[in-house]
């Protein structure tokens, strides 16, 4: 089992030499350019996961001190593609994220595993409102294949001592990138309305760092305090960004009859992690969200584009439905 002091030595700022995987994604590259923007030496892998010599000689080569892993497949345009591509998830996600651990616990190289927090549901015990999920709450949901692999390889990572496993939920930035759990939902014309824990990457990125250089290690929800609806963040964009959109709710039963793969529904304690690095408070949800708001209204505006293009057709679910029926 993990314990909080690490085994790998700790290193002052000028020792410090990060190497990134996933250097082509969203959240790799935000790490990147992060990391370059304090002046820090950061190297972006270009071995896959997959392929475990690439890898290790590419370790061997750069010789970083903190490894941080942010590569995976999550699927285009969502989880649903992983249902029909199974082999591939399991060589990268399960396969290759192992081999990377394993290849830096023998070189005793701290690495930190951006990993997600999609692993449970609300149940019973954990109604909504109610008790939260903490680090050592038992997994209960394993309706997509892609969180069926998270919570194996969560499980099995445990055995390093040099990894620092970060749970990740419905990240949130301040553009609108097609990761951005904001843009997925502006895109759809129906939407489930149940609070959930989620990621804001301003804030949490950079205290993911502040952990990395302390050498933690051991599972933490990688969240911001409390919880947040998918209405009450559509009802910000209608307020800060695109007066006109629009959006319907249904249910959740009505949703998984349009999906291949379940949707996990959860609130992540965040106790552990606040205790973690006290010098820096992690701002609730409900008010870090404003925040994303707020820059994205200013971005949009200093490039002109506030409002930006709408998301879906028609102003109206009346109008949706009459463009769709006439592209048919």
């Amino acid at each position: 089992m993990a314990s909080a002091a690490g085994t790998t030595a700790a290193t002052t700022g000028g020792d410090e030499k990060w190497m990134v995987f996933g250097r082509t994604g969203w959240l790799g590259g935000k790490l990147i350019k992060m990391l370059e923007a304090e002046g820090k030496a950061v190297v972006g892998a270009k071995s896959r996961l997959e392929n475990r010599s690439d890898v290790a000689a590419e370790l061997d080569e750069v010789k970083p001190t903190h490894v941080l892993n942010a590569a995976g497949l999550t699927g285009r345009p969502n989880v649903d593609w992983c249902e029909d591509h199974k082999e591939e998830v399991l060589r990268v996600n399960v396969i290759g994220t192992m081999s990377l651990l394993d290849l830096c616990n023998q070189r005793k190289i701290h690495v930190t595993n951006y990993a997600t927090g999609c692993i449970y549901s609300y149940d019973e015990e954990h109604p909504m409102g109610g008790k939260t999920f903490t680090e050592e709450d038992e997994p209960n949901f394993t309706g997509s294949f892609y969180s069926y692999t998270k919570g194996l390889v969560e499980k099995l990572q445990k055995t390093y001592d040099n990894v620092l496993v970060l749970r990740v939920r419905m990240p949130i930035s301040d553009d609108l990138s097609p990761r951005n759990f904001i843009t997925k939902i502006c895109k759809y014309r129906r939407v489930v309305n149940i609070p959930n824990s989620m990621t804001i990457l301003t804030e949490m990125l950079p205290y993911s760092i502040l952990m990395a250089r302390k050498q933690l290690t051991g599972v933490y929800n990688f969240t911001n305090p409390g919880a947040i609806s998918h209405n009450e963040i559509l009802e910000l964009y209608k307020k800060y960004i695109d007066p006109k959109f629009w959006y319907e709710n249904f249910t959740e039963e009505e949703q998984n009859k349009i999906l291949k793969a379940g949707r996990s529904n959860n609130e992540l304690d965040t106790t552990k992690i606040q205790a973690a690095v006290p010098e820096v408070e992690l701002v609730h949800i409900q008010k870090a969200i404003v925040g994303v708001f707020e820059r994205m209204a200013a971005n949009l505006k200093a490039a002109g584009t506030l409002p930006p293009p709408p998301f879906k057709m028609g102003n109206s679910p009346e109008e949706f439905d009459k463009l769709a029926a006439e592209a048919k």
